[in-house]
């Protein structure tokens, strides 16, 4: 899409993303991860952010619940809105990358259409695609929000692992087997792997 003509971007006049990371000391990225509803995905971001925030890395933390209720309010599930609702995260999380910011993004962005486009507009060098890694059985044995019970009795349509399909990273950065592990496990696990992206040094 071409720039409007009364559009006028003053990027090349403002901080570079370089300036930023020296004075951070750190390289942003963004640190995608999917999987299915109630797969730990949140608690293992926040997890992730407390880590990160104790050996002085600068974070943001983007959810899917959160920013459904203020930038992507206006969005429901159909197919055209969930793309349209991670094209929105993705340049926001671009945005956030630019400046310095580890970004950690918890969706379960089910299809690897709608994860390649996020890819493309953060950039593949600052894309750190997470694959939690939870079977069915145990998303639906935790529940907390009672989404499951609610698609199984068909009161929600198009809920991915039950009437759409989770299409599972085929090569993901790195995949986080949460089967028979605590939180701080795999919290550590993915910690140490973000903290080498991250190191200027």
């Amino acid at each position: 899409m071409s720039t409007p003509a009364n559009i006028h971007p003053v990027f090349e006049r403002m901080l570079q993303r370089t300036d930023k990371e020296a004075l951070l000391q750190q390289r942003g990225c963004a640190v995608w991860m999917t999987g299915l509803s109630g797969s730990g995905k949140s608690t293992i971001a926040i997890a992730l952010e407390r880590k990160l925030h104790a050996a002085g890395r600068y974070t943001v933390v983007l959810d899917g619940d959160n920013i459904r209720t203020g930038i992507n309010n206006n969005l429901g599930f159909s197919g055209a809105d969930r793309t349209e609702n991670i094209r929105r995260i993705a340049e926001v999380a671009k945005l956030f990358v630019q400046n310095g910011a580890v970004v950690i993004c918890s969706f379960v962005s089910p299809t690897i259409a709608i994860r390649e486009q996020a890819r493309t507009i953060i950039g593949a060098t600052d894309f750190v695609e997470v694959f939690v890694d939870t079977p069915l059985e145990e998303c639906e044995r935790r529940d907390v929000k009672g989404l499951y019970a609610k698609a199984r009795a068909g009161e929600l349509k198009d809920f991915t692992g039950i009437s759409a399909p989770f299409e599972a990273p085929a090569a993901p950065a790195l995949r986080l087997t949460t089967a028979g592990r605590g939180v701080e496990d795999t919290s550590q696990e993915l910690f140490l792997h973000v903290v080498q992206r991250i190191n200027r040094n």
